[in-house]
Formats: structure tokens, C-alpha cells, sequence
């Protein structure tokens, strides 16, 4: 297949365009700057923004897996947010676009989203995680943070501006993801991963959030399943079968690295160390609980279904390239 990746220079991008090509797949990569020369990836600049010769890149694909948008791990001042939406909705929209234009359009349209688009879990009275079928919509919970409102509006005006794309040859899914856990540096695993080996990885405010995640491995997996089953279009989750609360998966994060005590943190304590890292609490205090609902239901099998799976595998990983580079150092 002839794949074509806007955005796909970030970390889920990386661990796509990898696999993808060792799969045999032609693959594209859309980035706002010409990358240096990577084995089976061609590089072309677009803007992220406007319909330009990047284009034709599209027509006569088979698929495009738009993962364009700013990256979340940023303080969410007023211009962060701003960028993060208008990073999303328009880039979406200019594939829409091009989509549109071709005279032979692709099959299958894969856009990313988030599984953020869900409500605090801890607001459903029935203690049920969300799914595509029971999952409430977030933004007007009690009590939550107006910037966690905000995220939820980039999220719905994410999806909304594929839906109203005029591409009626394409299928389309929006693929709500949950933090996606890779051993590269700079990703959410790494952050963790550090908090854990420091000694700071232990319950924050309580712990009982819930963490919703997935191995990149799965992501991989999931991305192929789906570009083959025409039934599957919309809103699919993309996230492993078992969110669990935050104090169980960092210390089962802690175990996989050898350490066993870490303290706790409150949330004043969690701001502080958003401060620092130059990111925010909602990663670390908003209840993700999300399950794949249609993913099972089509018969997909997870090859790291729960975090006991994958946190040691995770680590094993992580250790081999830190070798791998110390080696090259």
C-alpha cells in the first residue's frame, strides 16, 4: 500500500512509519521542514495549513493516517491551547481538502483524536468506563478545571472538521487514543519512567485516577487491523483493555525498574512538578477510563493487553537502546 502520514515525524509517527515500512508499505511522511533521508520514507513539506503540491501525494493513495497536531506536553496557556486547536482543525481540514480534490481519492482516511474527548471518569455515576457506544462526551462535568473543558472542545472540533469533509469515496475513523507508552525518549513512558527511577513515581493526589494507555506496538497493530476492515468507521478507541488507577500503574511501572518505595504527591505537589517539567496537571490528574469497545468486538487480539504485560516489556526496551546508544556515544 501507498501510505501517506501528514504529521508523522512525531513519536507515534516514528514508531508507524518504522513499521510500516518494514512491512513492505510505500510511506509518505507530510512535515513542515524536509527531514534528512530515512530508508523507505519519502519527505515532503507541506504547511499543515493549505492545500499545496503536497497534494498529489494523495491522490492515487490507498491510505492517509493524519496524525498532524501540536503535541500536548506544553503548558496550557491561552496561546499553547490556541495552537493546539489550530493545529488540529486546520490541518485535518486541508487533508479533507485533498481528499476531495483527487481523482482517486483513498480508500481509508485514519485521523487521530484522543481519548481525552471522554468525561473525568470519576463523573459517570455507574462506575463504567467509556466506550464508543456508552461514553460520555466531556466538557460539562462539575468541577473540573476550564482548561480541561478547552480540551475537550479541541477534541470535538478535531473530529468534527473530518466529518464535514466532503470525501464520500474515503471511509473514515477518528482514532480516539489513549497515552501511547513507547521506549523513545521525550514520550510519556520516558517522563514516567524518570519520576519512577527518582523515587517520585507514587500516588498523586490520592491515586485513584485512572490511567488509560496503549504499547505503540499495539498502535501498530491496531492501524493495520483497521485499514483492513472496511465495516470499521468513525470513532474507534485505540487504547489496551485494562485502564487502571494511577498508584497501581506506577507501581507496577516502579517494579519493572527495580525500585520499590516512591512518594507520594499531592496536588499542589503535582503542580509544582508540571511547573518544572513545562507541561500540565491534566495528564496526570484527569481519570482516563476508556476500553476498545469496537476493536474486541471486530475480533482484535492485544498483544499487550494489560500494564503487568507491558511495563516489563517496556523497560526491557528502553534499557536496550539506552545500550544501543552509549555504545554509538
Amino acid at each position: 500500500m501507498k501510505i501517506v502520514i501528514p504529521g508523522g515525524t512525531g513519536q507515534v509517527g516514528g514508531v508507524l512509519r518504522r513499521a510500516l515500512v518494514q512491512r513492505g508499505h510505500d510511506v509518505v511522511v507530510l512535515s513542515r521542514r524536509r527531514e534528512q533521508l530515512e530508508p523507505g520514507v519519502r519527505h515532503v513539506v507541506w504547511d499543515g495549513r493549505t492545500v499545496g503540491a503536497w497534494a498529489a501525494e494523495v491522490d492515487g493513495a490507498d491510505a492517509v493516517i493524519n496524525l498532524a497536531g501540536r503535541s500536548v506536553s506544553c503548558r496550557y496557556t491561552d496561546a499553547n491551547l490556541r495552537q493546539m486547536m489550530s493545529s488540529r482543525v486546520d490541518s485535518t481540514r486541508a487533508v479533507g481538502e485533498a481528499i476531495s480534490r483527487a481523482a482517486r481519492p483513498p480508500a481509508v482516511w485514519l485521523q487521530m483524536s484522543t481519548a481525552t474527548i471522554y468525561a473525568d471518569a470519576r463523573s459517570r455515576p455507574d462506575d463504567r468506563p467509556h466506550d464508543e457506544a456508552t461514553g460520555i462526551i466531556g466538557g460539562e462535568e462539575p468541577d473540573v478545571p476550564l482548561y480541561w473543558e478547552y480540551s475537550v472542545r479541541i477534541a470535538r472540533r478535531w473530529e468534527q472538521a473530518q466529518t464535514a469533509a466532503d470525501v464520500p469515496a474515503t471511509r473514515r475513523v477518528a482514532l480516539r487514543t489513549a497515552m501511547v507508552m513507547t521506549p523513545d525518549r521525550g514520550g510519556v513512558f520516558d517522563y514516567m519512567s524518570w519520576m519512577a527511577r527518582l523515587g517520585l513515581g507514587g500516588p498523586v493526589a490520592g491515586g485513584r485516577q485512572h490511567v488509560s494507555w496503549i504499547h505503540g506496538e499495539d498502535v501498530v497493530r491496531a492501524v493495520e487491523f483497521i485499514l483492513e476492515r472496511e465495516a470499521l468507521e468513525g470513532p474507534v478507541v485505540l487504547a489496551a483493555p485494562d485502564p487502571i488507577e494511577q498508584r497501581h500503574f506506577m507501581r507496577t511501572l516502579r517494579r519493572a525498574w527495580g525500585r520499590r518505595l516512591a512518594l507520594p504527591a499531592t496536588r499542589l505537589m503535582a503542580e509544582v512538578g508540571a511547573l518544572v517539567l513545562r507541561t500540565d496537571t491534566e495528564l496526570l490528574l484527569k481519570s482516563r477510563r476508556v476500553v476498545p469497545g469496537r476493536l474486541l468486538d471486530a475480533g482484535f487480539t492485544f498483544a499487550y493487553p494489560t500494564w503487568d504485560d507491558a511495563a516489563p516489556d517496556l523497560v526491557a526496551r528502553a534499557r536496550e537502546q539506552r545500550a544501543r546508544q552509549a555504545v554509538a556515544a
